[in-house]
């Protein structure tokens, strides 16, 4: 468990209240490059896109490889307030993000250290290094809240 303060994650956590403040699921994510300067950072924008793919990773990965110039994000860590989907993560296997760190758990559609465990899979093509439970209790308040304002 890495609980923490992290600039970066930090970040991710502003993405995720944001994503809340426009009634998205909040979670937010930040790529950062080796010398640690944010490439990218976005929130869920599902319902403002009308794009079940608009997680915050995927925004996050297609905006550092557009700014880098390439699809391959090999030097870059990548910041999340909930264990990525199993679409997410085979996404950050296919980007060859180095490292991976995340807030909350999530049992129930998680897919690394929950459901598909992709990066566990022999057919994984690249498993980054991987952190959860960085700023963990914060990140799963804010979804904990979020949900709980919906019932």
């Amino acid at each position: 468990m890495l609980d923490r303060p992290s600039p970066h994650m930090a970040q991710a956590l502003a993405e995720a209240r944001a994503a809340a403040d426009r009634g998205e699921v909040p979670v937010g994510a930040v790529i950062v490059d080796s010398s640690g300067a944010v490439l990218a950072a976005d929130g869920n924008r599902t319902i403002e896109l009308g794009d079940p793919t608009a997680h915050a990773e995927m925004l996050a990965i297609r905006a550092a490889a557009g700014a880098i110039g390439s699809e391959r994000l090999t030097d870059c860590d990548l910041y999340v307030t909930l264990e990525p989907c199993a679409m997410c993560a085979a996404a950050i296997s296919f980007a060859r993000i180095r490292r991976l760190y995340y807030g909350a758990e999530d049992p129930k559609s998680g897919g690394v250290r929950h459901g598909a465990r992709v990066f566990a899979q022999a057919t994984c093509h690249h498993a980054p290094e991987v952190y959860g439970g960085m700023s963990e209790g914060e990140a799963g308040s804010l979804l904990r809240d979020f949900f709980a304002r919906r019932r």
